[in-house]
């Protein structure tokens, strides 16, 4: 696979990412006045209308090929993970629980240097490091940065980012039928756990938590293809750019006039992917499907 087929990854990635900016900030508004579970179950409610609907028009099969143990995996970490973020976001603000799952670029790089068999040279290293310099830069991580959420909120980190390399493990399964099934494992632990402290939602409520579903379902589904076309090493950079839309939608909607250590970590940010971007572009070199070896 070649870096055409990277370069397309690497677009879906960050339009993924561009979406979770704006889905997590509504998220973290809904759980002050409703539970977690009842918002992961009404979330999967709304992506479950849109991805049945995708999957019955293509003729897509809920199917798990392959070792299921992993596909199972799979579920329950990003299960894990929007359990986790959300719970964070009731105690944290939100610019901590980013802070923590921008570590996930490190944790994905690694595991799939160890996992993925992927080679990844000291530049990309480099350039992974230098972003989340920015990130902490830019975000200033509060004192409640060190508390009993922070370790909810860096478990989930750890969960999705798991979840990101299985993902790619898993690139040869239908990339609409993994994120059926990561829906489905989260309206799940939502039905689950949902009873206790339910809230009956307003229609205004019900709709915004099902909106929630629906454009989370889109961004797995773009960052979810963008894992079956480009090394997960290579795209974990770049998720670096949510930090960069959430200052962009702050100035335009709160109108945040964004302060100079924001635009300092925004420009370190962008400057890293870039870089990444030009070493791909660069080498242009072919890779094994399984050994990445672009440094």
């Amino acid at each position: 696979m070649g870096s055409g087929q990277h370069g397309k990854g690497i677009a879906l990635y960050l339009a993924g990412v561009a979406l979770f900016a704006g889905n997590d900030a509504l998220g973290k508004w809904l759980v002050t006045d409703y539970s977690v579970a009842e918002l992961m179950l009404i979330r999967s409610l709304g992506a479950g209308v849109l991805l049945y609907g995708l999957m019955t028009s293509m003729g897509i099969k809920l199917a798990l090929p392959g070792q299921r143990w992993m596909h199972f995996l799979r579920i329950l970490l990003l299960s894990g993970d929007s359990f986790a973020f959300y719970f964070s976001t009731k105690a944290l603000p939100l610019a901590d629980v980013m802070t923590f799952y921008m570590s996930g670029p490190l944790i994905i790089t690694a595991a799939s240097a160890f996992l993925l068999k992927e080679r990844v040279g000291r530049r990309r290293w480099t350039a992974i490091m230098v972003g989340f310099g920015g990130v902490i830069i830019a975000l200033q991580p509060t004192s409640a940065a060190f508390s009993v959420s922070a370790l909810v909120a860096l478990f989930g980190a750890a969960c999705f980012a798991f979840a990101i390399v299985i993902t790619r493990k898993l690139r040869d399964c239908h990339w609409l039928s993994l994120v059926a099934w990561q829906f489905i494992g989260c309206g799940i632990v939502g039905a689950v756990g949902s009873p206790i402290g339910w809230v009956t939602p307003t229609l205004l409520d019900f709709c915004l938590m099902a909106l929630v579903g629906l454009v989370a379902s889109g961004c797995f589904m773009l960052i979810t293809k963008a894992l079956s076309l480009a090394p997960a090493s290579l795209l974990a950079p770049f998720q670096y750019s949510a930090i960069v839309w959430a200052t962009i939608l702050g100035w335009i909607i709160w109108h945040d006039e964004p302060t100079l250590p924001i635009i300092v970590g925004n420009c370190i940010i962008i400057g890293s992917g870039l870089f990444v971007l030009y070493r791909e572009r660069s080498l242009k070199v072919e890779v094994n499907q399984r050994i990445e070896p672009i440094p």
